[in-house]
């Protein structure tokens, strides 16, 4: 039989300085200079933490038949990521950059509010969820911050929705470095 354990999860994480990792009522805590995270357990994982480091480990009183290897397999390393994700975030923190192309499209702050000039009648206002902050250093730039990966990343791929690129112009809002393939229009 295969090993139970993932190949990320039999590295341990290590702690820096600063950071204080918990497991309370099945859920991790991750406390650091930028602030706290919380994320609740999975049944099929267990955590342990020894001389500042943490371990994940499959719970075998889980494994019922054979076939649930691959689940506890899967449920360590997913879980291996997100405690290393969270105590990245609580250190350093995340952010994706966005950039807008387009004749008169663009980007401005009022206050925390990221007001969105896009081609449609109306300017589209996003409001930050909380632990998320917005950046415009030039009106073609947005840079989405926070300490929260997923948030961060969801938070962006929302922005990126009000106007997803255009094939055939490249018009829109788009990633960082994403390369967007431009296809051929009509020809008469």
């Amino acid at each position: 039989m295969k090993s139970i354990i993932s190949r990320l999860a039999k590295k341990p994480i290590s702690i820096p300085k600063g950071v204080e990792v918990k497991v309370e009522d099945s859920k991790v805590i991750v406390k650091g200079p930028k602030g706290k995270l919380e994320k609740k357990i999975s049944p099929y994982v267990i955590l342990e933490i020894k001389d500042d480091q943490v371990f994940i480990k499959p719970n075998e009183a889980m494994l019922r038949r054979k076939s649930d290897a691959k689940t506890l397999r899967i449920n360590t390393g997913t879980y291996w990521s997100h405690v290393r994700n969270m105590i990245k975030g609580v250190t350093e923190g995340y952010s994706k950059e966005l950039q807008i192309v387009g004749i008169g499209y663009r980007a401005q702050l009022q206050g925390s509010k990221l007001v969105l000039n896009l081609g449609y009648s109306n300017p589209i206002v996003v409001e930050p969820p909380e632990g998320i902050s917005f950046e415009v250093p030039e009106p073609t730039r947005i840079i989405v911050k926070g300490m929260d990966k997923e948030k961060v990343g969801q938070v962006a791929a929302n922005i990126k929705a009000y106007r997803k690129p255009n094939v055939y112009s490249g018009k829109g809002i788009r990633y960082k470095g994403e390369v967007i393939r431009t296809k051929v229009g009509k020809k008469v």
